[in-house]
């Protein structure tokens, strides 16, 4: 699988290299924001590591314009500590964030985690659930909404396939942290929050007054079908 990494510090591109090669992955490295949306949509990565701090187009600009034309895994790296940019980063597609300084081996295992989502293999037998005007389709690893294909970030995918599957069940910020992978990383339980608020802007008729994705206060969300 191929990794694209986007940082303007040659030093963490190299060290960063070493870890996914010796993991078995191929990489190539972007320094600008520019480049990296220029390989993003060239070379078609498995997975983009995305510095939000970069010279000329920033992290959020790059991350806004793969979103665009590409639904590529992106894990977002951040020396920032305010937790409102890491959740601005994952309303605007991204799948995961990690803070520097940072482990390279958590990283190369936060990519394997988001990996396996964005590669699940189809169930045996076709699993598709509607409601409303929404057809969730497990196999296809599809969604459509008035007949349209909405697309869904291997993330938003996960937790809409667990709240299906438990139709009017209470599910924790925990048990959907734990669906999509990212349950097995501490400080990461408030990005489900994000997820759905994206979830519910692609999918519902009204997001600011859902129907389907419905808060339990104080627990988590749980999904309401609609007929």
């Amino acid at each position: 699988m191929k990794i694209l990494i986007v940082d303007d510090e040659k030093r963490i591109v190299e060290g960063t290299r070493k870890y996914f090669e010796q993991a078995g992955f191929d990489v190539i490295a972007a320094y600008d924001g520019v480049s990296a949306v220029r390989l993003a949509l060239k070379e078609f990565p498995d997975l983009v590591v995305l510095d939000l701090m970069l010279p000329g187009m920033g992290g959020f600009d790059v991350c806004r314009e793969i979103r665009k034309e590409s639904n590529v895994p992106i894990i977002m790296l951040t020396a920032r500590v305010e937790e409102t940019d890491k959740l601005i980063g994952l309303e605007l597609g991204a799948d995961d964030y990690i803070t520097k300084p940072f482990s390279p081996r958590e990283l190369v295992a936060r990519t394997r985690a988001v990996l396996r989502r964005a590669n699940a293999e189809p169930t045996p037998s076709s699993q598709v659930y509607q409601f409303g005007q929404v057809v969730f389709d497990v196999a296809a690893r599809e969604c459509k909404v008035n007949g349209n294909v909405v697309s869904l970030t291997p993330t938003e995918f996960d937790l809409l396939h667990h709240l299906v599957r438990h139709p009017n069940q209470v599910c924790s910020r925990t048990q959907l942290l734990e669906a999509t992978d990212l349950g097995v990383f501490e400080g990461v339980e408030r990005t489900v929050d994000v997820h759905i608020h994206n979830l519910r802007r692609k999918i519902e008729p009204d997001p600011s007054n859902p129907v389907y994705l419905v808060t339990a206060f104080g627990v988590g969300y749980r999904f309401v079908k609609q007929k």
